[in-house]
């Protein structure tokens, strides 16, 4: 039973670091498997300090390679961290998966994700109002921020839903299938 676990455990950490490593496949601005680790991690970590801490991780590894190999140039030295708002964003949505993901279903999926974009876009560009100096620091600024993130919502959205199906459709089918093979070989035993 705790080598089960203990492999199970390995699956999901290896899925959620594979997910976060797509990043370096091409893709259309926000289409990335931020909501959809966070969601994942959420529902399937029985430590739930895990589906916090893996998704974090694996969001600042691909980071990290992203913004110091891939996009270098645009950084004057090292950095250490990707966009903060990210990484608030994949917290608060681990947060939601843990709370509306007791229980796994295809339509509680497909809500969490889209509830994940939606926290995704008003966090993200409340964000950049605050930190980029063409948003004046107001209402009107505020409205501006979420009037140009419009264009790339439906990618956050899509995103979280293709990477979501792929996640939890793959999982599901582990698990599965090694039940299946669990019950042949105690029948074999008889």
């Amino acid at each position: 039973m705790k080598n089960n676990l203990k492999l199970q455990t390995g699956i999901i950490i290896f899925m959620i670091f594979l997910a976060a490593m797509s990043r370096f496949l091409p893709h259309a601005p926000n289409f990335t498997p931020l909501g959809a680790i966070a969601l994942f991690g959420a529902a399937y970590f029985s430590k739930k300090q895990l589906a916090f801490l893996i998704p974090l991780a694996a969001w600042w590894v691909s980071d990290l390679i992203l913004d110091n190999v891939v996009y270098a140039e645009y950084y004057p030295s090292f950095s250490w961290m990707g966009y903060p708002a990210s990484y608030l964003c994949l917290g608060i949505i681990v947060i939601l998966g843990i709370f509306f993901l007791k229980k796994v279903n295809t339509i509680r999926v497909i809500g969490a994700a889209t509830v994940a974009a939606v926290l995704f876009f008003l966090v993200t560009n409340f964000a950049s109002m605050l930190a980029d100096p063409i948003y004046t620091k107001d209402l009107n600024g505020l409205v501006k921020s979420y009037i140009a993130g419009i264009p790339f919502f439906r990618n956050t959205l899509v995103g979280n839903l293709v990477y979501s199906a792929l996640l939890f459709g793959a999982y599901e089918w582990f698990v599965v299938r090694r039940a299946n093979k669990s019950e042949a070989a105690a029948l074999q035993e008889l």
